[in-house]
């Protein structure tokens, strides 16, 4: 079914009204000064400094703390004192760090916020809170557009509050917050789970993996190795910084695109003569980031591409002895010696061999690597359900938030009229 067909069965002839936002919003007055906009509808809320937010938070508070950030709490009344507020509310963030729709929220009940903008409709008898909300979000690329400054961006409120939003009937508006609830729904259940199982692989990881270790040498059925009786060091050639340009053949990765999207690439020629003579991750070898965010890891694919020289390092060891994605796991629990000193911590290839490493039944090398295998069958699978894009929990939230994305533009996309026949009062 077309979106005009679906909105047209929905609306089943019923006239939609246009508004600007202005005119059927309350903001909050401080706001209104700063952009100098003639509207009338405002309420001068008292309000905290968002570094004095969460200050407030308390654990066994039952009062929100408000944020257009990714944290959130709960406070006491007593310590909420004037900032205390009881509301339905859509916030705008006053500075914008990311895109509108990952910090526009919305909230009823009582709540204590920092400097956001907050809006409410100021007839709920026509303009339904929660409509408003997805109304907005469905609008948060044309709002991302109305950012401006340097430095802390600010949106323009003249800009936002001049948007003209569509009014159906409140049995229209109501039947689509039923929709689009239910899929934000969903995608808040399975987020809920996702947080539960990464609890759940964090603690069969590490209950997995710590063996007890009072010294090196023998303990039970486990022997625990440095990391430089495993295996060596290794990082690859020296790339400079005139060999790479922004665009070429093989990607050459730093420490600030390790495991992301490569922004400098090197010749291929350059690659094979140096993958020849020099040191080069077979696939499956574990890289660790040396410096940055130390111990970071990525499994080698295979793929053509290239490393910094020790800023990125892999171990080249044994498999019949320790495996490689025994020691991928083992790596996101370990106590890297790091270095102190510099304006960049950094994990020295000294460090590196001095860590210490389980190795079980080291008398017993088949028994050894079963042992290691039925671990890391285990982690594979907490890791697939937990982690990866491709599959799990993760995958199915980006589907479901697709999906809602969907239908929530398609449900709000009412048919315009045109400039002249637009009413405004």
């Amino acid at each position: 079914m077309s979106s005009m067909n679906f909105m047209e069965k929905l609306l089943n002839g019923v006239e939609v009204e246009w508004k600007a936002l202005w005119q059927v919003t309350t903001w909050d007055k401080r706001f209104n000064a700063v952009d100098n906009y003639k509207q009338p509808r405002v309420i001068n809320y008292p309000y905290l400094l968002a570094a004095d937010l969460f200050k407030l938070e308390k654990d066994d508070g039952d009062i929100f703390l408000l944020s257009t950030g990714e944290r959130t709490g709960w406070t006491t009344e007593v310590l909420a004192g004037t900032y205390l507020r009881t509301g339905e509310v859509v916030t705008i963030p006053w500075g914008k760090s990311r895109p509108v729709k990952d910090v526009l929220k919305y909230y009823k009940g009582r709540f204590v916020t920092a400097d956001n903008r907050i809006a409410t409709s100021s007839d709920t008898e026509k303009l339904l809170n929660k409509f408003l909300y997805y109304w907005l979000m469905s609008q948060s690329i044309v709002i991302d557009g109305f950012y401006r400054g340097s430095g802390i961006q600010h949106p323009s409120m003249a800009a936002v509050l001049d948007m003209q939003i569509p009014i159906p009937t409140l049995e229209i508006q109501a039947e689509i917050v039923r929709i689009l609830d239910t899929f934000a729904e969903l995608t808040a259940e399975l987020t809920a789970e996702l947080t539960a199982r990464k609890k759940q692989y964090n603690y069969y990881r590490d209950q997995l993996l710590s063996f007890p270790c009072s010294s090196v040498g023998m303990q039970g059925a486990v022997e625990w190795k440095t990391l430089g009786r495993i295996g060596e060091v290794r990082m690859c050639k020296r790339i400079l910084k005139s060999q790479t340009s922004s665009e070429g053949e093989i990607p050459f990765y730093k420490i600030g695109t390790f495991g992301k999207e490569p922004d400098a690439y090197i010749p291929r020629s350059l690659f094979e003569e140096y993958k020849s003579k020099y040191s080069y991750p077979k696939i499956g070898e574990i890289l660790i980031s040396a410096s940055g965010t130390i111990g970071r890891t990525v499994v080698f694919d295979g793929e053509d591409s290239y490393f910094q020289d020790s800023n990125i390092v892999w171990i080249e060891n044994d498999e019949s002895v320790v495996l490689n994605k025994f020691l991928f796991y083992f790596y996101k629990i370990a106590n890297w010696g790091i270095s102190e000193g510099g304006t960049i911590q950094r994990l020295y290839n000294d460090n590196l061999r001095k860590l210490l490493i389980p190795v079980p039944y080291p008398n017993d090398p088949e028994k050894s690597i079963a042992e290691q295998a039925r671990i890391v069958a285990i982690l594979n699978k907490f890791e697939a359900l937990t982690h990866t894009l491709s599959e799990g929990l993760p995958r199915e939230i980006e589907l479901r938030q697709k999906q809602y994305a969907y239908y929530r533009d398609l449900l709000l996309s009412f048919p315009k009229p045109a400039p002249d026949v637009a009413a405004v009062e």
